[in-house]
């Protein structure tokens, strides 16, 4: 699974963008100052969010949208397109970043 299919997934869960997740984070106190233990708890508990996803969003709450290009370019499972991941969500897709 790619990173940003666990972003998406998370979007899917709670039913909003990953940009709505950070600015309602950021509402709630968290910054990337914030431990993941509280992340996490957050999100579990408001959205049934799973450690694992709940760990990607945390590195986007913490790093911002840009992730390591590792994976970019390659083949199989854990592939990403760019190392920017989207935040505007899935429907914004057929757009441009």
């Amino acid at each position: 699974m790619s990173f940003q299919a666990y972003i998406d997934a998370v979007e899917r869960k709670s039913g909003k963008t990953p940009q709505a997740l950070l600015d309602e984070a950021h509402a709630r106190g968290l910054t990337s100052e914030s431990k993941a233990g509280e992340v996490v708890a957050w999100l579990k508990g408001d959205y049934d969010i799973g450690r694992g996803h709940a760990m990607a969003f945390f590195h986007v709450l913490k790093n911002g949208a840009t992730i390591s290009d590792k994976h970019v370019g390659s083949s199989g499972t854990h592939r990403d397109e760019s190392d920017t991941l989207r935040l505007d969500g899935v429907a914004a897709r057929d757009q441009p970043a």
